[in-house]
């Protein structure tokens, strides 16, 4: 195993990815997610899990020909259309501080740099599915004949399961608790404790002085007080 890009991709890009991941998980969980978004959200969340999943797992199992990078790239793109939605209706329903949005800009670039690194390795593979090139492009799919290690693969499921898949489907099951608690509240007219939506002033996460969810202050907010400040101009009064 002596190609660089093969283990920054077994070694670094996916550790991060799985790093990203349950820090985001634990962010939404801060910023209680499952009584403002609620299911809706985690919903979606499951949704760009598979959408980065697929192609992973593709990668890992299968030789890599114009099929699998194919694939990877329309889910790449379908993957940032669907964290484009995803954040579109967050910030309606509850803060998505800067803590939050910096661990978004990881989930975001990973699949992309993975995808580099992978097209990189595959060039000719690439380069077929635009005719260019002495190979064909070849749509079949083929185990791969020099498989990487079982004890890799192994750890690698089990923790995509235990750090990503797992979390984000118990997210969906306490939002999906939270709104049968809140229907019953509304029947009974009783009072729904640890359910506590926010108000539309409260939800407007984009505006500079949102406070991130693991409750610090934005920082960019004292940096926009001073420039407002200096650009204030004090009349000079007459003696």
């Amino acid at each position: 195993m002596n190609d660089p890009t093969l283990i920054i991709l077994m070694y670094f890009i996916i550790p991060i990815w799985f790093l990203a991941g349950i820090v985001d998980w634990y962010c939404h969980k801060r910023s209680h997610i499952s009584g403002t978004s609620g299911a809706k959200e985690s919903l979606i969340h499951l949704l760009m899990f598979a959408e980065v999943g697929i192609p992973l797992f593709m990668v890992l199992i299968f030789e890599v020909n114009s099929l699998i990078i194919a694939i990877s790239i329309l889910l790449f793109f379908v993957h940032e259309a669907t964290a484009m939605w995803d954040v579109s209706y967050a910030v309606t329903k509850r803060r998505v501080g800067p803590i939050e949005q910096h661990v978004h800009s990881f989930l975001e670039m990973i699949p992309l740099l993975a995808l580099v690194l992978v097209v990189g390795r595959h060039w000719p593979h690439f380069t077929a599915l635009f005719g260019i090139g002495e190979i064909s492009a070849d749509f079949s799919l083929q185990f791969k004949e020099d498989p990487l290690p079982t004890w890799y693969l192994v750890t690698v499921l089990l923790i995509a399961l235990a750090l990503e898949f797992v979390p984000y489907l118990e997210e969906l099951m306490r939002g999906l608790k939270d709104k049968n608690q809140i229907k019953r509240g509304e029947t009974t007219g009783t009072r729904i404790r640890n359910v506590t939506p926010l108000s539309d002033g409260e939800a407007e996460a984009a505006s500079p002085y949102a406070t991130s969810v693991a409750g610090e202050e934005d920082p960019g907010v004292a940096l926009e007080e001073l420039v407002e400040s200096s650009n204030v101009v004090t009349p000079i009064s007459k003696k």
